[in-house]
């Protein structure tokens, strides 16, 4: 039998980095995709020249997203705002190592989670956020208000 996922989408699951919230987190983005049930919330530390100084999420999912969530958590770790924007799902999931083409969405949940922390760190900063453009039906946005929005169980997330 073939195993689903590599040696490193196994330990990010399994050995999750930046795992829990920031009480007084500068932004604040949660996505949820109703098909599979995954929710991510990610919470940004920022500094005054918007460096990302520390990061963490909060994710009830598959191993996939809980492992993309981890490692787009450390790929921002250090970056500045722009910086992390540019960061997307195809490369948090080539940073895995890849995941099985049918959890490629969560890599996406992973990119979006971001934008939606960045949109709200901005709103909360400037009063103007910038909404990025949706790529999936994922909730961060109102564009599908027919989506059921999650809400992240903390007990839940992957210690």
């Amino acid at each position: 039998m073939q195993q689903m996922y590599n040696e490193k989408v196994i330990d990010y699951f399994m050995n999750p980095r930046n795992v829990g919230g920031l009480p007084d987190a500068d932004g604040v983005g949660e996505v949820g995709n109703p098909r599979c049930g995954d929710v991510m919330k990610i919470y940004l530390d920022v500094d005054e020249k918007e460096v990302i100084r520390d990061v963490r999420f909060e994710t009830f999912g598959c191993a996939a997203a809980i492992a993309t969530s981890s490692m787009a958590t450390e790929m921002v770790k250090g970056l500045t705002i722009d910086e992390a924007l540019k960061i997307t799902n195809r490369e948090v999931a080539n940073e895995l190592g890849g995941l099985p083409p049918e959890k490629l969405h969560c890599s996406l949940l992973a990119e979006e989670a971001l934008r939606a922390a960045v949109a709200n760190y901005r709103e909360r900063r400037n009063g103007n956020a910038v909404s990025p453009p949706c790529s999936v039906s994922c909730g961060a946005c109102s564009e599908y208000e027919e989506e059921e929005l999650y809400v992240a169980e903390t007990s839940r997330v992957a210690d």
